[in-house]
């Protein structure tokens, strides 16, 4: 039997447009369940029960408070991709890539899974033991696209902080969610209708 060895082990850098689509998705998905199945396991290590978090609240108030963070979000994101050159705020052509040429249906579904995936472990699990702060600079450090310029490296933290507030707030953990959800919906459609154009 052949001996493992492991420095032989060599690692290539790869970019976007090296992916093909599928394994792009694949990529998307499996590393939204890894986030989803660390952020329950973390709860439950935290003695709390994960299913608590999504029950949803009496009232409707915290629907207001995601959707009314969510347009704030698209307007300064709008604004800031207005004045601001493209290269100053480039990802790599990550988001390009995954919203470009999905149909709406998918857009919707994907931008769902995220929200559900990234909420339950940075604002139900992670903000529980550090609090928003130190959540949001991690949130931003897994952002790690968009750590080479400080413009969209300064919005993902203020996004994340936001986010954590308003889990504060309101208390339910359905409100990140559903602005989550309404900005990876929306700016994800602004991509895929801006690049059919």
């Amino acid at each position: 039997m052949k001996k493992f060895d492991i420095r032989k082990i060599r690692f290539k850098k790869v970019t976007i447009d090296q992916i093909d689509d599928r394994l792009l998705l694949i990529n998307l998905y499996a590393t939204q369940a890894i986030t989803f199945i660390i952020g329950f396991i973390w709860i439950l290590f935290q003695h709390r029960n994960p299913f608590l978090l999504f029950k949803l609240p009496e009232g409707a108030s915290f629907i207001l408070w995601g959707a009314g963070l969510a347009a704030l979000v698209i307007v300064v994101d709008l604004l800031i991709s207005r004045f601001v050159p493209d290269e100053v705020s480039d990802d790599g052509g990550v988001n390009d890539r995954i919203f470009r040429s999905r149909p709406v249906w998918h857009i919707v579904v994907m931008s769902f899974v995220i929200a559900v995936c990234e909420e339950t472990l940075f604002r139900g699990a992670i903000q529980h033991n550090i609090g928003p702060y130190w959540t949001s600079i991690l949130f931003a450090t897994i952002h790690v696209r968009y750590l080479r310029h400080w413009i969209p490296t300064g919005l993902v933290f203020s996004i994340s902080y936001a986010l954590g507030w308003i889990y504060t707030e309101t208390g339910t953990l359905w409100a990140p969610i559903i602005a989550h959800f309404l900005i990876d919906m929306i700016m994800g459609l602004l991509i895929r209708f801006r690049r059919e154009q």
